[in-house]
């Protein structure tokens, strides 16, 4: 029974993504609703039949009180005994079914399901954003947003089927209820319920903003602890402990004080509907009884007015709590969408196709990149980088070395000009083939916290085993593997790196992401201070690896380590933007330039940093 509700709506059904999310909170709802569409309509239905429910027994109790009144204790069974089993077998059976059928939506297709739904197409939709989207917040905000959004979805969905529903349908119950005993019993029903919908609007009107402001400020409070936690060896290196933990006291000061206002209105809210909820039992149970003694009524009528009143008495809390949780959940929702319904501004072209590689020849036209500013990156680049030609890029910081690798990758689109391979401009193809054609090693190769098989395989997950260990093997990585053991007894492939490979040496993490790199095995091979983390052995050995990687590929290499890419078949020196040398190693030796003064200042190998810019 449970399975076949749960299994109602499947919430990782295929849906047609979109770079421009609805932007508006209903609209965004609606979007994400849609397979739950007959599933609300049928939950809607029950929440109102279980009202209708609840409302006929207080009828009835109001009828037994008229029926003891007008029949004897030997008349009572004779004449009403038959309608007594009927009811008794409503109550503990439909009643209990209905009941049944009503939870079972909510909690067994509804609320599992529709959290779901909302957490993985969100995440899919934000695993879409660009690099450059993703520098620009924080990963714990942006996580805190993907994961607190989807329970107050599925909070608010909730409220709407077993609170606001079930109220509407009682309230405008009681009032027909009310009206058949006597019309004018509806007067101080009427009344309260217009104070009633004041007092709601009041608070709506204010839970939901103090309800954002105060989920933005959790946001914030989680950006600034996890940034702590990631750079914790940053902290205690430089002996921060005092000042991060103030850094992240005024944003938790600030998540108090918002909610602290937000429960301002809640304790207003909750006074004032004692108060109202006072004149709602005098109103109609006065009035009741006042009819009774003018013989307007009868004894169950006044009977039933009591149990109604009483009943919304209890409810009416109930329903302002859940119409504030319901509006204040959509607080939250509307704080994640700032970043769920952001559009995707750097997509694949309509008809983009997969990027073909036949002989790995890279151009760029032109091109010019800025982030916005005007100035840095790069400055109308034209360069040709012929197929299999091994290519060393040098300059000072902030020259551009690592813009025109992140432009071939398409992490950013340029702001002028193009790159093509062989011929096709990047822009139209799509970027996961695009991606698959080139192989980077970067300076920080920060590994996913898994294993360091999952680690390896990343690069190529259909490898086998035997292909995964010999990649390992080039990457001279097998003899620290095997000694690795991890806090879980797990050893070798299957120990855990731990968050961005933190259990691991630099020069182990770099080891690994070389292996992953050789394993993945493009045409196109990129190395940003590829050794940079590794000891002078063991770079002397990765330098043979790299030398048979680098065979029949296209490479471009980024060193400040000169010697790294002496041997390359031609070295490009960029400053400020712009190709300012370019030639073999000897040749640019013998011009006696910015790179022949680079080599004589450079101490260990390193450009001299007298000259850095940015």
């Amino acid at each position: 029974m449970f399975r076949y509700f749960e299994n109602l709506v499947d919430p990782y059904i295929s849906y047609e993504e979109t770079d421009t999310p609805p932007t508006r909170l209903w609209p965004f709802l609606r979007d994400y609703s849609r397979p739950f569409r007959r599933v609300f309509a049928v939950a809607g239905a029950m929440s109102a039949v279980v009202a209708a429910v609840e409302l006929w027994l207080i009828y009835y109790l109001g009828r037994i009180i008229d029926i003891l009144r007008d029949s004897g204790p030997a008349a009572f069974w004779a004449e009403h005994g038959t309608e007594l089993i009927l009811v008794a077998l409503f109550i503990l059976v439909v009643r209990p079914l209905l009941q049944a059928l009503d939870v079972l939506l909510l909690n067994n297709a509804v609320l599992p399901n529709f959290g779901t739904l909302i957490r993985w197409r969100a995440h899919r939709q934000v695993l879409r954003q660009s690099v450059g989207w993703f520098e620009n917040d924080f990963a714990g905000r942006i996580a805190n947003r993907i994961m607190q959004t989807p329970p107050a979805a599925g909070e608010a969905v909730f409220q709407v089927f077993d609170a606001i529903t079930f109220s509407i349908a009682y309230v405008a119950g009681a009032a027909i209820l009310l009206s058949g005993a006597d019309p004018r019993l509806l007067i101080p029903l009427l009344v309260w319920l217009g104070f009633f919908m004041l007092l709601v609007r009041w608070t709506v009107r204010r839970v939901g903003p103090a309800s954002k402001a105060a989920s933005d400020a959790r946001s914030a409070v989680t950006g600034r602890v996890v940034d702590s936690y990631t750079n914790i060896h940053s902290v205690k290196m430089f002996a921060h402990h005092d000042r991060e933990i103030d850094y992240a006291r005024d944003a938790i000061e600030r998540a108090r004080e918002t909610f602290q206002a937000e429960m301002r209105i809640y304790t207003v809210m909750d006074v004032t509907l004692v108060a109202l909820n006072g004149l709602l039992i005098i109103g109609v149970v006065g009035w009741a009884i006042w009819l009774w003694i003018g013989g307007s009524a009868t004894a169950g009528v006044v009977a039933s007015a009591a149990a109604l009143t009483l009943r919304l008495n209890a409810m009416t809390g109930w329903i302002m709590w859940a119409l504030s949780s319901f509006f204040q959940n959509l607080g939250i929702v509307a704080e994640g969408m700032e970043t769920i319904a952001q559009p995707v501004t750097l997509t694949d072209a309509p008809d983009a196709v997969p990027l073909v590689v036949r002989e790995g020849r890279i151009e760029t036209f032109g091109l010019t990149h800025h982030y916005g500013r005007g100035f840095g990156g790069l400055d109308a680049i034209s360069l040709r980088v012929e197929p299999g030609e091994k290519v060393g890029l040098i300059g000072r910081s902030g020259a551009g070395k690592s813009t025109l690798v992140k432009l071939l990758l398409r992490f950013y689109d340029p702001d002028g000009g193009r790159i093509e391979i062989d011929g096709q401009d990047i822009s139209e193809v799509t970027q996961e083939s695009l991606r698959l054609a080139v192989g980077m090693v970067q300076q920080d190769s920060s590994l996913l916290h898994r294993s360091v098989r999952d680690n390896i395989l990343y690069g190529r997950p259909g490898a086998c085993e035997a292909e995964m260990i010999a990649a390992a093997e080039k990457a001279e990585a097998m003899e620290f593997i095997a000694d690795l053991v991890d806090p879980e007894g797990r050893t070798g492939f299957d120990a855990e790196v731990g968050e961005r490979g933190v259990k691991l040496s630099g020069g182990q993490r770099q080891r690994i992401a070389l292996a992953r790199v050789i394993l993945k095995d493009s045409p196109i091979l990129v190395l940003d201070e590829a050794t940079s983390a590794l000891d002078s052995e063991v770079e002397a050995a990765i330098q043979h690896t790299l030398r048979g990687m680098m065979d029949g590929k296209t490479v471009i290499a980024i060193a400040h380590r000169l010697s790294t890419i002496a041997q390359m078949d031609r070295i490009l020196v960029l400053d400020g933007g712009k190709i300012v040398e370019e030639g073999s190693h000897n040749a640019l030796l013998a011009k006696n330039g910015l790179y022949a003064r680079f080599w004589n200042r450079q101490s260990g190998g390193f450009i001299g940093t007298t000259e850095a810019a940015e």
